[in-house]
């Protein structure tokens, strides 16, 4: 899921040691009987098997953690259900899902002649310009449906099913199965959330240090390291500086992404108890502040094409505006942001996308010490 405003030595995993498996069985809610041969996964993760012929499974290597867990299978409802992953193995015992109820109707296929423009919008969007969503490819676009507003010129697009995404840069094959896309060029806000699984593609032992580099410099200042830092308490050992951001509409506002508001940045850096709350779910956390959080990352340069912080004479790191709809948004203990409707980003997560997209369970390499 993904809101934002577009003003746009050895080495070992952490927490590799703590992991269990989830078994269950899936069964037709009709008639009982057992579903072969379903998708079975944790959503946005690189956990995922399928049912077998007594539509038994087991989930292996599950890092603690609170996940979507997720059925997926052809003439069957999408099943999903929320569930928070210890230290103990998880036995979700029998679940029914629901066929589904087609009706046949008369169908006219038309070709749509605006569908690759929609396609080369919806793509540089959903993958991103960065150098990684140069080396990205959506094998089957086909499964896209776009509708386009005329008067507001709104794209909105979904996917029948999961579109299949070959990520050479981060070296991930992807499933992503789309629920809702909506991109407003009028005001640069781009929405969309879907469902996904992760699996490692297949290389070289060079390829696999390579994307295992790549994949640590994109995990390193994102919304997943900045979140996770939050919760441990670390944020200034991991390199982030948090300010507040006073910003009110702009009167004389005739365009254009850096006049919009009037804003000035108070460079005395918040404490994480300004913004940062504990809840009374077990592994839910809560980021909130009244005014907007400029966040640096340190260890970082500011992507060229973020010129809207050069009006605050600070440093040149990667930087986010966060912004908030609601009081709080609320994020996991994997760093995901569970309300995202609730936040918006600006700059350096704001261009961020699905070509620097990383699986929830994703955990950072460290140096041994």
């Amino acid at each position: 899921m993904h809101k934002s405003l577009l003003f746009l030595l050895l080495l070992i995993p952490i927490g590799a040691w703590a992991q269990v498996k989830i078994t269950g069985k899936v069964i037709n809610m009709t008639d009982t009987k057992p579903v072969p041969n379903a998708s079975v996964f944790l959503n946005n993760a690189q956990v995922g098997n399928k049912t077998a012929d007594d539509g038994t499974f087991t989930l292996s290597n599950v890092k603690p953690g609170k996940y979507d867990f997720i059925i997926s299978v052809v003439g069957y409802e999408t099943y999903t259900y929320s569930l928070q992953a210890g230290y103990t193995n998880i036995d979700l015992g029998t679940i029914s899902i629901i066929p589904k109820t087609f009706q046949l109707n008369e169908v006219k296929i038309r070709p749509d002649p605006n569908r690759e423009k929609y396609y080369a919008i919806f793509r540089r969007q959903f993958l991103g310009s960065s150098e990684n969503a140069a080396q990205c490819k959506i094998l089957n676009s086909d499964v896209l449906d776009f509708d386009y507003d005329d008067t507001t010129r709104i794209l909105k697009a979904t996917s029948h099913d999961f579109m299949e995404i070959e990520n050479k840069a981060l070296g991930y094959s992807i499933k992503y199965k789309l629920t809702n896309f909506s991109f407003n060029p009028s005001i640069q806000l781009l929405y969309y959330e879907g469902i996904s699984t992760f699996e490692d593609l297949k290389g070289t032992e060079k390829q696999k240090r390579k994307w295992n580099k790549q994949r640590q410099w994109a995990y390193l200042g994102s919304p997943m390291h900045f979140y996770r830092s939050a919760i441990k308490d670390s944020l200034t050992s991991e390199n982030f500086v948090v300010m507040r951001l006073i910003r009110k509409p702009n009167p004389n506002y005739k365009g254009g992404p850096n006049n919009k508001y009037l804003q000035s940045l108070v460079d005395k850096p918040l404490d994480r108890a300004d913004f940062f709350n504990l809840t009374d779910k077990e592994g839910l956390f809560a980021i909130g502040y009244t005014d907007c959080l400029y966040v640096m990352y340190t260890k970082k340069a500011q992507d060229p094409s973020n010129n809207v912080f050069q009006a605050f004479n600070m440093p040149n790191n990667a930087t986010t505006i966060i912004s908030f709809d609601e009081p709080h948004a609320f994020f996991d203990n994997n760093g995901i942001i569970a309300t995202p409707h609730a936040i918006i980003y600006e700059g350096d997560w704001g261009i961020s996308r699905v070509a620097e997209m990383l699986p929830v369970d994703y955990e950072p390499v460290v140096e041994k010490k």
